[in-house]
C-alpha cells in the first residue's frame, strides 16, 4: 500500500473537539484502510443488505439507488442509501450515518461521501460530515480528496491470456 499524503487545510474552534473528535476521525479513516480491515468493512452482502429503492436518470448516466443496512454494529460500516452508476456498477455517491457512533463525545452524524472516475476507476472525490457534540454545538468535517493519478494496465478486452493450456 503506498503512503497517502493528508494535508489539514485549516482548524478552528475548540481545542477538546479538534483532539477528541477531528483527530480520533481521522485516525479511524486511517483504520479503516489498514491492510487487515477491508474485508470486514467492504460494500458486499457479507457485511451489508441492500434493497433497491429508486433509480435516476441524470445527464451523467443512470443510477440506481440502493437502501444498506450493516449487518454488524461496526464503527466502519455505515446504514444509509448508496447510488450506484447503473453503467460500471460503481458507487457515486453515498448518504448515511455510522452504524456504530465512533466516540463517546459525538451524536447523530451525518456522512455525505461523493466519488468521481478517473480515467477508468472510481475513487473518493469528498466527505462531508456533520456531527452533534454532546458538550452542545455542531462539529462539520470536509474531506476532499485530489490528484489521482493511474498507471495504464491493458483492457481486460485487450488482453489474451492462456487458461488450462488453452489460447
Amino acid at each position: 500500500m503506498s503512503s497517502r499524503n493528508e494535508i489539514i487545510l485549516s482548524e478552528s474552534g475548540s481545542k477538546l473537539l479538534i483532539e477528541r473528535v477531528f483527530k480520533k476521525l481521522l485516525q479511524s479513516e486511517k483504520e479503516a484502510l489498514a491492510e487487515e480491515n477491508p474485508r470486514h468493512t467492504a460494500l458486499n452482502r457479507d457485511n451489508y443488505t441492500f434493497a433497491q429503492v429508486g433509480y435516476e436518470s441524470k445527464p451523467t448516466g443512470a443510477l440506481y439507488v440502493l437502501s444498506v443496512e450493516p449487518r454488524t454494529r461496526n464503527k466502519f460500516l455505515y446504514r444509509g442509501r448508496i447510488w450506484v452508476d447503473a453503467e460500471d456498477f460503481a458507487v457515486v455517491r453515498l448518504e448515511g450515518e455510522p452504524a456504530k457512533n465512533p466516540s463517546f463525545w459525538t451524536k447523530d452524524t451525518k456522512i455525505d461521501q461523493t466519488y468521481a472516475k478517473v480515467n477508468d476507476f472510481w475513487f473518493p472525490a469528498s466527505n462531508r460530515s456533520t456531527t452533534s457534540i454532546r458538550l452542545g454545538g455542531r462539529a462539520y468535517l470536509t474531506i476532499e480528496y485530489q490528484d489521482y493519478q493511474t498507471t495504464a494496465a491493458p483492457s481486460m478486452k485487450d488482453s489474451t491470456s492462456t487458461v488450462a493450456g488453452y489460447k
